[in-house]
């Protein structure tokens, strides 16, 4: 289990805050949306209820969408723009090992590399593509937590449903989104620039301590 852990720190770790993050989430959750039940002229739930409900889904999956679609667009865009002196960017002046077209004899070469032809096609870009495609699954299900939340609110209030076709150009999807989208692309403009002059020792995503404001690294 040691060699286990040290093997497999990085990911254990987050991996435990994520349900730490997400116990929390539930709880505080919970309670927030019994107020807005009893707000609408309803009833409180307990939490197995919650967890398939709307508001659950919406504020879950808004949340995962948009840090999909960060991570996506941050592995391309690195393939071709570059920040002079980020730790964050490729280098200018040398050759960059990920540029390297891949060698099925290279040893411990993943299957999909000594397969070749449409495998290594698609292998070479699959970090991109299950991003795009969990940030799609997300966008998905965000919007229909947040369909179902809006109309049960409707309901309790007296109000007709809303029709799938008009929520997806209601302002409440959209603001949704883009509040969180903005939120995420400002932290990836903050690790590019911030890079450039700041440091954390033994950090990957720092240059060394005593490298130069002007070195990419």
């Amino acid at each position: 289990m040691k060699k286990f852990f040290y093997h497999n720190g990085l990911s254990i770790v987050f991996l435990m805050l994520f349900f730490f993050g997400l116990a929390g989430q539930i709880i505080f959750g919970l309670q927030e949306y019994n107020k807005s039940l009893l707000e609408w002229g309803g009833q409180p739930i307990e939490w197995p209820a919650y967890l398939q409900s709307g508001h659950f889904i919406e504020a879950t999956f808004e949340n995962w969408e948009s840090e999909f679609l960060q991570m996506a667009m941050f592995v391309w865009l690195t393939i071709f723009l570059k920040q002079k002196g980020s730790s964050e960017s490729k280098k200018f002046d040398e050759f960059n090992e990920v540029d390297r077209e891949p060698s099925a004899s290279r040893k411990g070469a993943p299957w999909p590399v000594r397969k070749g032809g449409i495998w290594l096609n698609l292998y070479k870009s699959s970090l991109t593509i299950s991003l795009l495609i969990l940030f799609i699954l997300s966008f998905v299900l965000h919007l229909y937590g947040s369909f179902k939340d809006a109309n049960i609110q409707n309901l309790l209030e007296g109000k007709p449903p809303e029709m799938l076709s008009e929520f997806i150009c209601d302002s409440r999807l959209w603001f949704e989104s883009f509040q969180n989208w903005q939120s995420e692309f400002l932290s990836i403009f903050a690790i590019i620039i911030l890079s450039i002059f700041l440091r954390q020792k033994g950090s990957t995503q720092s240059k060394p301590v005593d490298a130069p404001n002007s070195e990419t690294d």
